[in-house]
C-alpha cells in the first residue's frame, strides 16, 4: 500500500473547507487525515490526470467511474467528500429584511 496513492503534497480544499477538513465537522479525524494525506492522488485519479499504477488504484478509478459502489475505506471517504462538496451549495437569503415594507402582501386574509 505504500506505493498506492503516493503524493508529494497535502490536499486542501480552501473553496469548500477554508478552515480545513477537521475543523468543519463533516468528517471524522481519520477521514480528515486521509483526505489531507491522499486527497491529491484521489482527485488526480478521479479526474483522469493520473494513471492508476497498483491494483488498489485501478479499483479506485473503477469506483470513480461508477463501475462499482464504494467498498474500501479510501473509496468510502472520497465518496463522502464528493457527496459533501456537490451538496455544499448553501443559499442564505435575507427574505425577512428584503421587501419588509411589503409585508401586507403576505398576510392571510
Amino acid at each position: 500500500m505504500a506505493e498506492s496513492f503516493s503524493v508529494t503534497r497535502r490536499f486542501f480544499d480552501d473553496k469548500n473547507y477554508p478552515r480545513g477538513f477537521s475543523r468543519h465537522g463533516d468528517y471524522t479525524i481519520r477521514e480528515s487525515q486521509t483526505l489531507e494525506q491522499y486527497g491529491q492522488a484521489f482527485k488526480a485519479l478521479d479526474l483522469g490526470e493520473r494513471e492508476p499504477v497498483t491494483e488498489e488504484e485501478k479499483a479506485f478509478v473503477a469506483f470513480c467511474r461508477g463501475e462499482h459502489p464504494a467498498e474500501t475505506y479510501f473509496e468510502k471517504t472520497w465518496h463522502k467528500y464528493r457527496s459533501r462538496i456537490s451538496t455544499n451549495k448553501r443559499v442564505y437569503t435575507l427574505s425577512g429584511v428584503v421587501g419588509a415594507d411589503n409585508l401586507d402582501d403576505f398576510s392571510a386574509e
